[in-house]
């Protein structure tokens, strides 16, 4: 398999976490909003940010904050078209929300538990916990059956989307990974970019060995 080329669809002020981890890990990379550079890339990051605007799933605003109806736009188009061309997704925090609502899922807005997830001037840690009735996933296959994480999100999945499968769950519930039942796409709610002493780098390493 040739080297993979990851475009990260975001804008380049809000991407250098993502830019940084996988640099350092040797992996090519280049932030784009642009559909026509699908071809210059072998995988798609769907990096974290704001919330999605609540119009693409069917909604009034309830309380969702920071959303970009334009760059929610161009990576919905760059998600289709990878998705059509069955190439690897990656979705980090906002990034599974996409992938989800893609899909035809939704999203609560604001979870009756976001004190316990929410950003809180750094990252808040809980565990995860597999919940798949399959092995064969990544997450227990990197994790085992839990994993601590780093949360950063008051805002959850509701109603799962076609061919997506939740992996792993907080304690309250929340759908902190998932994959899809058959393209290579898979998306976690936590920040593997910025766990402390590399902690995420081996979720990266499994993303780039798909394609």
């Amino acid at each position: 398999m040739s080297a993979p080329t990851v475009l990260i669809a975001g804008r380049s002020e809000n991407t250098k976490n993502y830019e940084n981890t996988l640099r350092r890990m040797g992996v090519s990379c280049f932030v784009s909003l642009d559909p026509d550079q699908t071809d210059d890339a072998t995988h798609l990051l769907l990096p974290g940010g704001g919330d999605i605007t609540p119009a693409f799933f069917g909604q009034a605003d309830h309380g969702s904050r920071s959303v970009d109806t334009g760059l929610d736009i161009l990576q919905f188009e760059l998600l289709s078209r990878f998705a059509a061309q069955k190439k690897p997704v990656l979705g980090i925090c906002k990034g599974l929300q996409l992938i989800n609502v893609h899909f035809g899922g939704d999203i609560t807005q604001h979870i009756d538990t976001a004190e316990n997830h929410r950003w809180v001037g750094r990252d808040q840690f809980h565990y995860v916990f597999h919940c798949d009735l399959g092995r064969r996933d990544f997450f227990y296959q990197l994790y085992g059956n839990s994993a601590k994480v780093n949360s950063a999100h008051h805002q959850a999945i509701n109603h799962m989307g076609r061919g997506l499968i939740p992996v792993c769950r907080a304690g309250d519930n929340v759908v902190e990974g998932l994959i899809h039942s058959f393209l290579p796409i898979l998306a976690v709610q936590w920040h593997p970019e910025r766990l402390p002493d590399g902690g995420g780098e081996s979720l990266f390493s499994y993303f780039f060995s798909l394609g």
